[in-house]
């Protein structure tokens, strides 16, 4: 059955990515050409709005990773490519470079090039009831695999993640051999923090996460490295939205993301524009009835993306719909662009489901000008194998909220901490304003503005996923 529940999450994370020309692969494709050809400008437009929902989540995807792996000036900057970053704290309403963050599990981070040889990951033993997840993200943003508690459990081991052009036999002293059909990739890895004096024992879990290139595990000679990427500063979020620029942007990260079978008509369909992996695509050299019927199609994209997000509101979709392998997806490009907008590096359903509250139980938009309250039953807790949360966040950025008490967020861990109803259960409160002193340990603080909820349940049970479980409304008191 499908979840009806809400999603599209942090976890968060986060990236922009821009690559380089390779060899042979300079020089103009301009619009031009289609001005020339048979081509039309319905058709045009039509090609446009197709490519911007392919390629959106590339171009966000790699802004975000030009902030972490490239940009060193960058307050978000993480590491070099293939250097893992730990970070042992949790994200705050500091963190701006990605939307709704996770901010229950400290992040480790690596950015991956895998054009030279491939990447090895030695994951150490971790306690059995501390939960941990390697979610492995390729350029496109398919969740292409997932090494975890829920995976491969909490007994560590060795793990190769190569590139679409190594050929060869898994190496000894490997466990597993993961492909990626990109050259570029993601690694993000969440190891739980049940509480703020937990910390040391995340910092030290994080430290013995050991990632090398093949070549170092093995002690061998490295092999020829692939030229540096000369990177183009990438387009702001706002830009991206609007900017034939794009296209360019576009057309960088193509490079490093070999044509998929399944898509080889459809970028022979999109270099009618002049979008085609390596080709500089300059929008200056555009007539204006081309530009204009350009634009058009990047406006068609959103509205298509507008429609799809009432679904969401609705419970219609969930994020089971969004994120996933390429193959659960079925190049449903619409899908993958909305998980990106609206939470990109989400988990697969499998890992985690995110309930979702945009509006309260009458269908109106939430603002902090009201006063809310969420109730969980006694005995209701929402099922999972591992932990649930429920997190605050400002709209339209999605980011979360500073508010005095520094909380972000409620969740599973923190249960002895607030005070139980009469009957047992919880009844939480969502304001702006303090609910009084008595109440406070059961208050999620939110933002003067519009607002948004996100539920995460991760490693989640049957319930959850079958849809049996039903996530507890929003009251407007």
């Amino acid at each position: 059955m499908k979840n009806k529940i809400l999603i599209f999450v942090l976890a968060a994370a986060t990236m922009v990515f821009v690559c380089c020309k390779k060899e042979g692969k300079e020089g103009q494709t301009s619009i031009a050409a289609a001005d020339a050809s048979n081509i039309d400008l319905k058709e045009i437009r039509e090609i446009t709005k197709e490519a911007y929902i392919y390629g959106f989540p590339i171009v966000d995807n790699s802004r975000i990773q030009y902030a972490y792996f490239v940009d060193k000036q960058n307050p978000e900057y993480k590491a070099p490519w293939n250097k893992i970053r730990n970070v042992p704290r949790v994200f705050t309403s500091e963190d701006k470079a990605v939307q709704t963050p996770n901010s229950d599990t400290p992040y480790s981070w690596i950015g991956l090039d895998l054009r030279s040889e491939p990447i090895v990951f030695v994951i150490p033993p971790i306690e059995k009831n501390r939960y941990w997840s390697l979610q492995l993200i390729d350029l496109y943003t398919f969740n292409f695999a997932y090494l975890g508690s829920r995976t491969t459990g909490n007994n560590g081991g060795v793990y190769m993640l190569s590139g679409p052009n190594w050929k060869g036999e898994k190496p000894k002293g490997i466990d597993k051999v993961i492909p990626c059909e990109t050259e570029i990739a993601l690694g993000i890895i969440r190891t739980q923090l049940f509480n703020p004096g937990d910390l040391k024992n995340v910092e030290a879990i994080q430290k013995k996460y050991d990632v090398k290139t093949l070549s170092a595990f093995l002690g061998k000679a490295a092999p020829v490295q692939a030229k540096p990427i000369d990177f183009i500063k990438p387009l702001s979020p706002e830009e991206q939205k609007k900017s034939l620029e794009f296209f360019n942007n576009l057309n960088f990260a193509l490079q490093f993301c070999p044509v998929n079978a399944s898509e080889k008509d459809l970028r022979a369909r999109f270099a009618k524009i002049g979008v085609q992996e390596g080709k500089a695509f300059n929008p200056d050299s555009l007539s204006a009835d081309v530009k204009n019927a350009m634009n058009e199609g990047i406006k068609d994209a959103w509205l298509e993306i507008a429609e799809l997000k009432k679904r969401i509101v609705t419970g219609e979709l969930s994020s089971g719909d969004a994120f996933g392998t390429r193959e659960f997806l079925k190049n449903n490009y619409l899908f993958r662009m909305s998980g990106a907008f609206l939470g990109i590096y989400g988990n697969s359903i499998e890992e985690a489901v995110y309930p979702s509250y945009y509006v309260d139980s009458n269908g109106e938009k939430l603002n902090g000008k009201n006063k809310y309250t969420f109730k969980l039953p006694p005995g209701q807790l929402p099922p999972v194998n591992s932990f649930w949360s429920l997190t605050m966040y400002d709209q339209p950025a999605s980011l979360l909220v500073a508010n005095r008490l520094n909380r972000y967020l409620l969740n599973s861990t923190m249960l002895v901490q607030f005070k139980k109803d009469a009957d047992g259960g919880f009844t939480f409160y969502i304001q702006a304003d303090s609910p009084g002193k008595d109440k406070e340990s059961n208050w999620l603080p939110a933002p003067k503005g519009d607002f948004a909820l996100i539920m995460r349940l991760y490693w989640p049970k049957e319930e959850a996923l079958n849809g049996s479980w039903k996530h507890p409304k929003l009251i407007k008191n």
